[in-house]
C-alpha cells in the first residue's frame, strides 16, 4: 500500500517537485522502495535541484540508516553521472570545434593559446578546459568557420 500524506496540502501522485518538504520527509521515512522511486527519478534529473537539496538537507540531521545511506548514495551517485555527462558534452564541443576548424590538433592548439597533449585531454574529456578556454575554443572555431565561408 503506498504511502499516505496527513497534514499537507499534497498527494503522492502529484509530481514530486510539488510536494512539500513534510510529505518529502514521510516517504523517506515511512515509504517503501516503490515510494521512493519518484524521488529517485527527480534527484537523477537535476541532481542539485531542489528535491536532492531538500532531501539532502533531511538527511543532514535524520539519524543515519540504511535508508540515509541509499539517499545519500543516490544523490552522490546522479552527480556523478551528471559530470561525467557535462565532461563528454564539453568533450564533444571541443572535438566539433577542432575538427570544424580545419586545422591539426596542434595548428589549433596554438590558435588557442594551449599545447597540443593538454588540447588532447580536452578532446578525451579527461580534463575539462576552464570556462576562458572553451569560449576561447568556440571563439576561434566561430571565426576559422566565417573566414572559410567567405
Amino acid at each position: 500500500m503506498p504511502v499516505a500524506f496527513r497534514n499537507v496540502d499534497a498527494s503522492p501522485t502529484d509530481d514530486v517537485r510539488t510536494w512539500p518538504y513534510e510529505a518529502l520527509v514521510t516517504v523517506v521515512d515511512r515509504g517503501l522502495v516503490s515510494d521512493w522511486q519518484p524521488i529517485f527519478a527527480e534527484i537523477r534529473r537535476s541532481p542539485w535541484g531542489r528535491v536532492a537539496r531538500r532531501v539532502e538537507h533531511y538527511l543532514s540531521y535524520r539519524e543515519p540508516d540504511g535508508v540515509s545511506t541509499l539517499f545519500g548514495l543516490a544523490i552522490d551517485r546522479a552527480r556523478v553521472d551528471a559530470n561525467q555527462a557535462d565532461r563528454a558534452e564539453v568533450a564533444a564541443r571541443i572535438r566539433n570545434a577542432v575538427t570544424g576548424s580545419g586545422l591539426t590538433n596542434a595548428e589549433f592548439a596554438r590558435l588557442v593559446g594551449t599545447s597540443a597533449s593538454r588540447l588532447s585531454t580536452y578532446l578525451s574529456g579527461k580534463v575539462a578546459p576552464s570556462s576562458a578556454m572553451l569560449l576561447r575554443i568556440e571563439r576561434i572555431a566561430g571565426d576559422l568557420q566565417h573566414s572559410s565561408d567567405s
